[in-house]
């Protein structure tokens, strides 16, 4: 045996933390983000329910104004956030998107075809319960409230049980939850927009064929992208398509691959999506995401009576969650499994996917987003629709947590655990 050499599992180390290193960060960071969107969603509810619920309305409501020579914008503290800050929260989504999709866990057809048909399942299933109970009547225009799962409280949850979840399970939530934000995404664009103008999406598109040059001419200026990502948002929000896709479309042409060159001796420098995410990601996790919580979390009980808190929006929007989620996910990727389309993930037993099924009910951020989007005229109706989106995450948590709890523990191989603490270090 030839000892100068090292061993197959010494040679795969450094790879496994290669490939293992930006989703292990990726998940610590959400996971540590769900703890303050929990913390500022509870801070929003204790306003709205105290003494200082009226100066928590009036601060949302205040008026801001930007000035740059003769133009002008006027707009209130709830409009920054959720049209404004929104923005670039949906820019990092496009980004992670795109990364998934070249370099990720969805690069090929055969990884991304378990999530996608179970993120499928937990649209569709979630939007029908909703419907059932909003056939008619004023709750209607919610029924894409549920079909969203919020990753980082999601991963949260699934990092308090990590000893119950295999690896394999949480990349596929992950997967999950990323083919999720896509539906999401294509439902606002297409169904929660006004009025439609011809002329304005023209200019649109005109910006969005920017964007596609500077990503094949590699432009790597996070400046260039703000400022072509701005006339994309303005052009948008103009031709009556709800402006926060611009992010979206906007992350979507970073490129994920850097340059190779002479100089490098063709090894790959960082690319311009890596650096970007790794800019934003914090801000967003623990600024945009908790400011959003925090203005759109505040449902004041007291103002809504039992009828409103036990009718139709409340109650489908929450039964969806819990139900809907639960069902769509894991009917719709037990049968994939059975019908031999794909393996089921880390080996994981019925009961795991069950549990982390159950805790892809939790649907917060996007969802409070699209309740704004579908009512946004209507408080009355949207604080139904939160009361709805808070009681169905919170349940769907707990009871997935439950679910995961009893079931076995998972014991990694010593080598793969070696592995893994090479690749969490």
């Amino acid at each position: 045996m030839d000892l100068s050499r090292p061993s197959p599992i010494a040679r795969a180390v450094p790879l496994f933390a290669a490939v293992a290193r930006p989703l292990q960060a990726f998940l610590r960071l959400e996971a540590a983000s769900g703890i303050v969107l929990l913390s500022c969603a509870l801070t929003a509810l204790a306003l709205a329910n105290s003494g200082a619920s009226d100066v928590y309305r009036a601060v949302l409501a205040a008026p801001l104004e930007l000035a740059a020579g003769p133009l002008r914008a006027r707009f209130t503290l709830s409009a920054l956030v959720n049209d404004g800050l929104m923005t670039i929260f949906f820019f990092v989504v496009g980004m992670e998107i795109k990364r998934e999709l070249a370099v990720g866990e969805l690069r090929t057809f055969r990884q991304a075809m378990l999530p996608l048909i179970a993120a499928v399942g937990g649209m569709l299933v979630p939007a029908a319960i909703y419907l059932a109970f909003n056939t008619s009547g004023p709750g209607q225009p919610g029924w894409g409230i549920p079909m969203a799962t919020d990753i980082a409280f999601c991963v949260g949850v699934l990092t308090l049980l990590r000893s119950r979840v295999p690896h394999g399970l949480l990349v596929f939530v992950t997967a999950l939850a990323i083919f999720d934000d896509i539906g999401g995404i294509l439902v606002i664009a297409v169904f929660y927009g006004h009025g439609l103008s011809v002329a304005w999406l023209a200019a649109a598109a005109a910006v969005v064929g920017v964007l596609m040059g500077m990503s094949r001419g590699h432009v790597g200026s996070g400046v260039a992208y703000a400022v072509v990502g701005a006339a994309l948002w303005y052009t948008l929000h103009h031709a009556g398509i709800h402006a926060t896709i611009a992010g979206v479309i906007a992350g979507l042409s970073v490129p994920a691959r850097a340059r190779s060159t002479p100089r490098a001796m063709d090894e790959e420098l960082e690319s311009p999506l890596t650096r970007f995410v790794h800019l934003l990601h914090p801000w967003v996790a623990f600024g945009v995401m908790p400011l959003f919580a925090l203005t759109n979390s505040g449902v004041d009980l007291r103002a809504l009576d039992s009828a409103q808190i036990t009718g139709p929006i409340a109650v489908g929007t929450g039964v969806a969650l819990l139900v809907g989620k639960q069902l769509g996910i894991f009917l719709f990727a037990w049968l994939a499994v059975r019908v031999g389309a794909a393996p089921m993930p880390g080996g994981a037993s019925t009961g795991k996917l069950l549990g982390v099924s159950t805790v892809a009910g939790i649907g917060f951020t996007v969802a409070l987003f699209i309740a704004g989007l579908a009512f946004p005229e209507a408080p009355e109706l949207l604080d139904q629709a939160k009361v709805g989106i808070l009681a169905g995450s919170l349940v769907s948590g707990v009871a997935g947590a439950i679910v995961l709890r009893f079931t076995a523990s998972t014991r990694a191989p010593t080598a793969e655990r070696g592995l893994q603490s090479v690749g969490s270090c």
